[in-house]
């Protein structure tokens, strides 16, 4: 029997002046929630329907996870709040609470993330015991492991958003762990990350 995969979204309910802050100051709240309502859908939806993992889309606030009709409908979707803590606190939790199986987390806010990805990070982490997809901001877009045992305090000293995320990160590691890298791929962050979307050809 093979063992399952989880595949964990971390989202923000979708609510004008509670997403995309950094982009928002550049392009506006009204503009930074249509970028991220129609990015959400789009990658739930691309990610969230592949049966070759169970999908689970944790929510912040804690409450957003009992309305689920702000959420896109996608089939055997199992929505859970993120919980308390700062955000390391929050990636680790589902890497100790989910069943058996290795976890790979990502989040909504990459508009190019595809199953391919996910798929790679999976293989991947039948031969490794963490895998990242670095950003060239220094941060990443995924980490996942295998969790045979999950670090204790994994993203206990990360210095998030800033260009130490990804270092700090492996720096906590234990020596043995093997490590595999995906592609670079990168969210939108900014007016600039905005404009370059918009000018990527997209299907």
């Amino acid at each position: 029997m093979s063992v399952p995969r989880h595949l964990v979204l971390f989202v923000r309910a979708p609510m004008r002046g509670a997403v995309k802050s950094r982009l928002a100051a550049d392009i506006g709240k009204g503009a930074a929630l249509a970028f991220y309502r129609r990015t959400l859908h789009d990658v739930l939806w691309r990610l969230g329907r592949d049966l070759r993992w169970q999908t689970w889309l944790a929510v912040t606030p804690d409450s957003a996870a009992r309305q689920p009709g702000i959420w896109p409908s996608v089939p055997r979707l199992q929505v859970i709040p993120q919980g308390h803590g700062d955000l390391g606190e929050r990636m680790e939790a589902p890497l100790r609470t989910l069943p058996a199986g290795p976890v790979v987390i990502v989040g909504s806010d990459i508009p190019d993330i595809a199953p391919a990805h996910i798929l790679q990070a999976f293989d991947a982490l039948g031969r490794h015991d963490m895998v990242f997809g670095p950003a060239r901001d220094g941060g990443y877009w995924l980490v996942g492991a295998k969790r045979r045992p999950v670090p204790h305090g994994l993203f206990e000293n990360v210095r998030w958003s800033t260009g130490h995320a990804l270092a700090d990160t492996i720096a906590g590691l234990p020596a043995s762990a093997r490590v595999a890298m995906l592609d670079l791929l990168d969210d939108v962050d900014d007016g600039a990350g905005y404009a370059a979307w918009q000018a990527r050809p997209r299907p």
